[in-house]
Formats: C-alpha cells, sequence, structure tokens
C-alpha cells in the first residue's frame, strides 16, 4: 500500500487542481494500492488533523477548473515554530499526523512561504516532494511556475481592455498588476498587453522620466499613455531608504497603492488626470490556460514518478523546457527577480518601453 498526503498551500492561482490531478494520474496508473490523503486548507489541514481520503472521482474533471479542491491557507513559515493560540507546537503537530496516517510522502504545492516549510518538513525528517506554484514566478530554481501563464493572460486582457478607452479619451491609464517583490509578471504582461511604461520592483522608477515618457508620447501625436504597475513598484528615493523605514512610511500613506501615488504625481505634473485599473484578485481567478494544464500535467507526473522511485525531497521543476528534480535544500528560501540588465528588460527598452529608470 502506497499512502501518499497533498495539500495546497499560500494563495490560489488557476492550475492547482491540475497539478494534484498530474500527481494523483501518475500514481494511480502505476499503483494498484493507493490511498490518497487530501488536507485542507493548506498547513492548516495538517496542523489539525483536518483530512479526508480522496477518490478517482475528485481528480476527475478537475484539469480545466481554477482554485484548489483541498482550499487553502497563509500560514507563515516565521511562525512555525511559534506554538498557536493554545500552545501547539505546530511543527511537532505536522510530523504526528503525517506518522498517524503512516505516509509515505506528502506533496506539497506552493510559493516561497510553502516551499520552505516543505524544506523544514524535510530536515524533520518528512519525505516531501515540492510543486511550484506562484503567479508571481519568483521561485528559484525553475524556469516557470504553473499559475504563471494563466496570471499573464488575464493581466494582459485588462490592459487589452484599457486600450480602447484610454485611446478614445485621450487619457493616461495605470494597469497595476499583482507582484508585491518581483516584476515578472507585470513585465510579461506589460510587453505582452503593448504597455508604454512598466514599473518594476526591480528597476525603482524617477517620477520625472515617467512624466517625461509621457510627454514625448504627446509630442510624438500620441495622446494617451498606458502604464503596466506592478504593486510593489518603488521609487528611487523610497528604495534608500531602509525596510523599517519604508514600512513605516507606507503605514502613513494616505494611497489605496502605490499606483495611486504615482497618479497623483503625474496629474500635478501634467494637469490632468490619470485613472488606476486594478485587475486585483481575477489575476488568480478563472480557468488555467492550455500551457498551465501541460505543465502540471507534466510536473505532476514527474512528481509520481520521484515518488515511485523514493526520490525525495525535491522540487520538481522546469528548467530548458524539461523536468527536473532540484533538491529543496538548494532553492528554499531564495527568491527568483528580474535582472534589470535582463536581455527581456534591454529588448523592451529597444522598442520604446520606457522603465522610468
Amino acid at each position: 500500500m502506497l499512502r501518499v498526503g497533498m495539500l495546497t498551500s499560500g494563495g490560489d492561482c488557476q492550475a492547482l487542481n491540475a497539478a494534484m490531478r498530474g500527481v494523483a494520474k501518475g500514481l494511480s496508473s502505476n499503483v494498484e494500492d493507493l490511498e490518497i490523503y487530501g488536507f485542507l486548507d493548506g498547513y492548516k489541514g495538517l496542523i489539525y488533523g483536518n483530512y479526508r481520503l480522496l477518490t478517482s472521482s475528485d481528480f476527475s474533471g478537475i484539469l480545466t477548473k481554477g482554485g484548489t479542491i483541498l482550499g487553502s491557507s497563509r500560514q507563515p513559515f516565521k511562525l512555525m515554530r511559534t506554538p498557536d493560540a493554545n500552545g501547539l507546537d505546530k511543527v511537532e503537530a505536522m510530523k504526528q499526523n503525517y506518522y498517524k496516517l503512516n505516509l509515505d510522502c506528502i506533496v506539497i504545492l506552493g510559493g516561497n512561504g510553502t516551499q520552505k516549510t516543505a524544506n523544514l518538513l524535510r530536515e524533520e525528517g518528512l519525505n516531501v516532494i515540492h510543486l511550484p506554484k506562484t503567479i508571481d514566478n519568483d521561485i528559484f530554481g525553475t524556469d516557470v511556475t504553473f499559475g504563471f501563464q494563466s496570471a499573464i493572460n488575464i493581466a494582459t486582457d485588462a490592459i487589452d481592455c484599457i486600450h480602447t478607452t484610454a485611446a478614445s479619451h485621450n487619457r493616461v491609464f495605470i494597469v497595476e498588476v499583482m507582484g508585491h517583490k518581483v516584476g515578472w509578471l507585470t513585465l510579461y504582461a506589460g510587453l505582452a498587453g503593448g504597455a508604454d511604461i512598466i514599473l518594476l520592483p526591480e528597476i525603482p522608477y524617477d517620477i520625472k522620466k515617467v512624466v517625461s515618457a509621457i510627454e514625448n508620447r504627446t509630442k510624438a501625436g500620441k495622446g494617451f499613455t498606458i502604464l503596466a504597475v506592478a504593486e510593489g513598484a518603488i521609487s528611487k528615493e523610497d528604495a534608500k531608504l531602509s525596510k523599517k523605514e519604508y514600512k513605516k512610511k507606507m503605514e502613513k500613506s494616505p494611497y489605496p497603492s502605490v499606483s495611486y501615488e504615482i497618479a497623483q504625481k503625474i496629474g500635478e505634473k501634467l494637469g490632468s488626470e490619470v485613472r488606476v485599473t486594478v485587475p486585483g484578485h481575477t489575476q488568480r481567478g478563472g480557468s488555467p490556460t492550455p500551457y498551465d494544464r501541460v505543465l502540471c500535467t507534466r510536473l505532476g507526473a514527474e512528481g509520481a514518478k520521484a515518488i515511485l522511485e523514493k526520490d525525495f525531497g525535491h522540487m520538481i521543476a522546469m528548467v530548458n523546457n524539461e523536468v527536473r528534480r532540484v533538491p529543496l535544500e538548494n532553492v528554499a528560501g531564495k527568491l527568483k527577480t528580474v535582472d534589470p540588465n535582463a536581455q527581456i528588460v534591454k529588448e523592451a527598452k529597444l522598442t520604446g518601453i520606457s522603465f522610468g529608470d
């Protein structure tokens, strides 16, 4: 009998179900005696023993279904060693529930924080396989994460829709794209949507250069400008602040987000109104793209193969379009950011896109 646990942790995305399906099909096609236990609401389910036995019907028809059939929650890694309100040792509780079900392995789907806890469980002696999920595409050691392409499509569609109204009214529009620490999603959606200015957390902007880029478009007879702004975009002045100083400043900020601050500053300098559109959590929703469905099937199948071979402690990654097993200890806690000197950034600048730097 092979017993495998599964959980999805952190923010949801479109392809979580497809990835779980890939693992389940990879296992069930090769093992006769198989039990898969789904822990509900992420690590919370593993901590408090909230789970259910999954059957083949649970994995039927979910390839195209967004969200996660197991539910999810955020359990900060930095608090994993901190007892809960009732004094429960969360790490010990997760281990006990793992052994209580006599699991051979637990498959953990999630982003950076989820991965760090997965590595912690590996260090505690549990057999772990991690599948890299996040719309931010910021997991180190894999070229792409599932959910990223689906989110690009939605963010790009938002920019596409803004084009017609921006052109009709000769206005400046800001589309705020998800991404607090990294700008992969904003970069790709901005390029795909034809944004004129792209502002990323990794490339601090100068508001004067942003305004200058808009004015240059106006002089060239282009009446509208579209900015794709990552929610973590930061000015050159703020980038000089310490994390503590910047956090304090943001807590006192009268703006809902950085895009509204940028909009006001641009409006003051140009003497015209700037509109802000925030697609928000729609970027996590809907059905996964065909690309993500294929990606998840491949990652899931390789995850199943690793379990069958008893090769644990890995993240299943995509490297140069090939599925690879990457040791968790080599990637946990690392962030994959956009290199300001990356070829894609240089190419974008060659086409006339401004990054405000």
